[in-house]
Parts: C-alpha cells; sequence; structure tokens
C-alpha cells in the first residue's frame, strides 16, 4: 500500500473542491432514469473510486436485455451506490447479484429483509443468519407501505424515495425510528423535483414521520450542475481556520448539503470559548476534519452522536483517534464519539508533533491527516494514500498547488 509523507508547509492560493459525490450520485441516477446522462455538467474528469461504481453500474442495470438473466453489479466500496441501487433494481424487476470490495461486505443489509417485507422481491443471502455481501434480490417491487429505520442509514430513505416513483400505485414510506442525516433526504427530494418527480413528507407535529409518493411518475429529461462538495471543501476550510490563506471557490451559498455546516462550525470554534460540543448526528462525514480542527483549537471539544461512524469504510472514529493520537493529540474515544483536549488545554502540554498516522484504507481518515499534517513539527507520513481516490483522486495535486509538500506517491 502506497505511503505519503506531508510535511509542515504554508498554504496560499485559490481552489474549487470536487464536485459534489452526494449531488452527482443524484443526479446520476435521474439522469439515467430520464435518459438526459448528456445533459449532466459538472462531473470531474477523473471520476472517483465510488462515482464510477454508480455510472458503472447503472449502464448494466438500464441497458440490461433480460430481466429474469441475474446481473452481477459490483459496487465496489461505494455504500451509496448500493443503497440507491438495490431497491432501483427490485423496482425495475431486474435479477442481480449485488457486490462489493473493502468493508462494503461487511455493511450489514438484514434491514431490507424488513422494509421489502411482502413486497414482490425475495433476497437471498449466501449466509441466511449474517445477511452481508454479496446477495441477490430478484422480483418485482410493488407498491405499498415501507417501514424503514432512519437512524442507521438516510440512504435506505433516499433509494427507495428514487424507485418508488417507477411503481404501478401509491406508496408511502414510514419512518421506524429518528431520521438522522435529513439533509441528504432534502438533497434527494431536491434532486427528484428538479427531475420532474414530486414526494410529499408527512408531519407528526413539526417532525417528519414518512413521505408519500406517487406510482407511475416518469422522470423528465433536464440539465444539470453537479455542486462543488462542501465534504471535501471542509478540508480546505480547516485549512484556512488554521491560518492558512486559502480562499475557497465555486460553492453555492444556498445548497442544501448538510456539510456547509462545517463553515458555522468552525466559526464557532473561534469565539474563544474554553469548551465546545458538537452534534455530529447530522454531518458523520465531517468528523476526522472537525477532530482535526479541534485539536489545533485551544478549548476542550466533545463530538457526540457518531457511533454510526464505526461502520464506515473503517471504524471511523477509532482510525480518527489512532491516528491524531499518534501525532500527539491529547484525545479519547467515547462510546459515541470522541474528546479532544486541543492547542494550550491539552493536558500533556505538547503541540502535534508528527510521526506516523493509519490512513485504515478510509479516504477522510487520509485527507484528514495531511491538513493534520501542516500544523505539526515534523510532519506526518500517511499510510493508505491511495484511498483519496474513492472521492477526491486530485486530493494531493490540489494540496500541491496550494503550497503543500508532499513526498512518497505518483501525482501525475
Amino acid at each position: 500500500m502506497s505511503e505519503v509523507y506531508v510535511a509542515p508547509a504554508t498554504l496560499s492560493g485559490s481552489i474549487k473542491p470536487p464536485p459534489s459525490k452526494s449531488d452527482a450520485h443524484r443526479a446520476l441516477i435521474a439522469s439515467w432514469l430520464s435518459d438526459s446522462r448528456h445533459l449532466v455538467t459538472g462531473l470531474p474528469k477523473r471520476m472517483s473510486a465510488d462515482l464510477d461504481a454508480t455510472e458503472r453500474c447503472l449502464r448494466q442495470l438500464m441497458t440490461a436485455d433480460d430481466r429474469n438473466c441475474p446481473l452481477v453489479l459490483d459496487c465496489g466500496e461505494s455504500g451509496s451506490t448500493l443503497r440507491f441501487l438495490i431497491p432501483l433494481a427490485a423496482a425495475l424487476g431486474q435479477k442481480t447479484i449485488f457486490t462489493g470490495r473493502g468493508r462494503l461486505p461487511e455493511r450489514p443489509l438484514g434491514e431490507y429483509r424488513s422494509i421489502f417485507k411482502n413486497k414482490g422481491v425475495r433476497l437471498v443471502f449466501p449466509d441466511d443468519a449474517a445477511m452481508f455481501l454479496p446477495f441477490e434480490i430478484n422480483g418485482q417491487l410493488i407498491s405499498g407501505t415501507y417501514e424503514v429505520p432512519g437512524h442507521i442509514s438516510s440512504q435506505y430513505l433516499s433509494g427507495l424515495l428514487l424507485a418508488l416513483p417507477l411503481l404501478d400505485g401509491p406508496s408511502e414510506i414510514k419512518l421506524t425510528s429518528e431520521l438522522l442525516s435529513a439533509p441528504y433526504v432534502d438533497m434527494t427530494r431536491a434532486t427528484l423535483s428538479r427531475y420532474g418527480i414530486q414526494t410529499q413528507p408527512v408531519y407528526a407535529g413539526e417532525q417528519i414521520k414518512g413521505y408519500v409518493v406517487e406510482g407511475n411518475q416518469r422522470y423528465q429529461p433536464v440539465s444539470y450542475q453537479v455542486e462543488a462538495d462542501y465534504s471535501q471543501a471542509a478540508f480546505w476550510y480547516t485549512a484556512s481556520y488554521m491560518g492558512h490563506s486559502i480562499q475557497i471557490e465555486g460553492m453555492n451559498p444556498k445548497t442544501l448539503q448538510g456539510d456547509r455546516l462545517m463553515i458555522d462550525i468552525l466559526e464557532r470554534l473561534s469565539d474563544g470559548s474554553e469548551a465546545y460540543q458538537i452534534d455530529a448526528s447530522q454531518i458523520p462525514d465531517l468528523v476526522p476534519i472537525l477532530a482535526v480542527a479541534a485539536a489545533v483549537t485551544s478549548a476542550k471539544t466533545k463530538i457526540c452522536k457518531a457511533e454510526r461512524l464505526r461502520l464506515k469504510e473503517s471504524d471511523r472514529l477509532l482510525a480518527t483517534y489512532e491516528a491524531l493520537y499518534a501525532i500527539g493529540a491529547d484525545i479519547q474515544q467515547t462510546s459515541d464519539g470522541l474528546l479532544i483536549y486541543g492547542g494550550s488545554r491539552s493536558r500533556r502540554h505538547v503541540q502535534l508533533s508528527g510521526g506516523r498516522a493509519d490512513g485504515c484504507h478510509d479516504h477522510r481518515i487520509v485527507m484528514a491527516m495531511s491538513i493534520a499534517a501542516l500544523a505539526t513539527t515534523d510532519g506526518i507520513k500517511i499510510t493508505d494514500a491511495e484511498a483519496v481516490n474513492k472521492s477526491y483522486p486530485e486530493f494531493f495535486q490540489d494540496l500541491q498547488s496550494l503550497g503543500g509538500v508532499v513526498h512518497g506517491i505518483n501525482l501525475g
């Protein structure tokens, strides 16, 4: 596996983050369903591994000649690809075998048994007790009432919202638990609306309890510009917070991307308080870089409600803790988050020295530690640097373009 060394350095200049992976996944699906893939603009010249997986699987799914002949869809390491395309394959009546790599086969899929109960499809797992990848789905999804957990992943809900309009009759989605990562569902509904698909939220008081989706809707062709990604911009916003002169360009201030909250959180961290608490339930992807920001902030920072991160590309809470601890941060792991004593509040009275950090095959850990390296005395050797290809293949090139010093990986 590749290892890079990122040296302490001063960054300056302007940067435009890559297209939003979340926005692009949704746009690709809707554009294929409306036969308007050619009208999607703003996609990266070099597709990330996750977007490449979605594009590749969609091409197979939408051009299949025989719905009874099983397709093998390799979702790579992309949870979005997997959870968005499972309901879509079922709605199209396409017999499909889903596979994946990395930690994706370890992510549980048992929820689909209850979600699809009595809905016309059959799930076949090699191990019926464990219910992991690979698995086969066959049959034809029918309209009706779907009960969906909201606390595990919003992708279950988004996948259904993308698929249910294709069915013959109306459907209702009922949430069986609190909806976390709600901004991602808002993004899905906004994309659907752009393509002529209507969905209606169901409220109990001010809390969303589900959605109603009419059947027999048709995706309409539309020109679609994919937004720049706030989750990737968060790395550069943090570098700016650390004192580097960086201008982040091309960001939509009216975006529905939940990770735009990074700007507000960094502003709060700069107000001089002695302690902060950050609820990460709606912004789980930001936790590694938030932990880096906290490590250079003279305060005690508690990041909580992030337990879902234990089922990402790595156990992302453990990986963030171990990587920051290895370079000198005063950090503790909790059951659902992290506790960081940053800057002069460090109980060990040390600054980030640097050293060697395990990237854990996780793109967000690798990028977060690359930004952390800027604030160290000795720089950081980071393993598994190629993991950035999952979401931001040009990350190290962009870091160098701003004045970063990177050794040990082919950036050509």
